[in-house]
């Protein structure tokens, strides 16, 4: 039975990137899988620097499932970016499974003779690439119609940008004073490294 490991991602720190979490763990149960990793970040997916993707990878061997919940939890990236990390995945020989893309299902098992996997293989790389590329035009289209929202309320004085959570980051401020580790202080509160990093040097120039 090949190695799963899931991987769960959300946009911002708002967001709970571990909500797909149990349709994972049923997903694998009902093929007689198990997730034996989990990877889970808040972080843009129209971005290639993330990374618990990259970890994933590094930790991967030959024949590992990647699983996760949409197409767009691994790529909302430019088509630049989504061929270099489709040659990561090739290159480490990694399986993607995605709920969403059928015809990824069987790539969690390797029942199927050679012939019959490799034709889905590629059936499988031709579909991964439409969802990818459907996945960076909704993100463009949304993050379009969101500049020209905030472009209107600029012109109308309505636009007051994205407020801090003054309270969640007091409390990581406490946690990065007392010495609590970046990655448990992640888990604690589901927020981003580059969030921690952040208020980490906020804090160090206060001091």
């Amino acid at each position: 039975m090949p190695f799963v490991r899931a991987y769960l991602r959300a946009s911002t720190d708002e967001q709970d990137a571990t909500r797909a979490r149990d349709q994972l763990k049923l997903f694998a149960a009902e093929r007689s899988l198990s997730v034996a990793a989990w990877y889970v970040e808040n972080e843009s997916g129209a971005k290639l620097t993330r990374p618990e993707l990259f970890r994933l990878l590094s930790d991967a061997q030959p024949g590992d499932v990647l699983l996760v919940e949409q197409v767009d939890r691994l790529s909302r990236l430019s088509a630049t970016d989504w061929e270099r990390l489709k040659a990561e995945l090739t290159v480490r020989r990694i399986r993607v499974v995605a709920l969403d893309l059928p015809t990824s299902w069987m790539m969690a098992t390797t029942s199927a003779d050679d012939f019959t996997t490799r034709m889905f293989e590629a059936i499988n790389a031709m579909m991964l690439d439409m969802l990818a590329a459907v996945a960076r035009k909704d993100y463009d289209d949304r993050r379009r119609r969101q500049l020209q929202g905030q472009a209107k309320a600029r012109a109308e004085g309505r636009y007051k940008g994205r407020q801090e959570d003054r309270e969640r980051n007091e409390g990581i401020r406490r946690m990065i004073t007392a010495g609590q580790s970046w990655t448990s202080i992640q888990a604690t509160t589901g927020c981003s490294r580059a969030t921690i990093a952040k208020i980490a040097k906020r804090a160090r120039a206060a001091a």
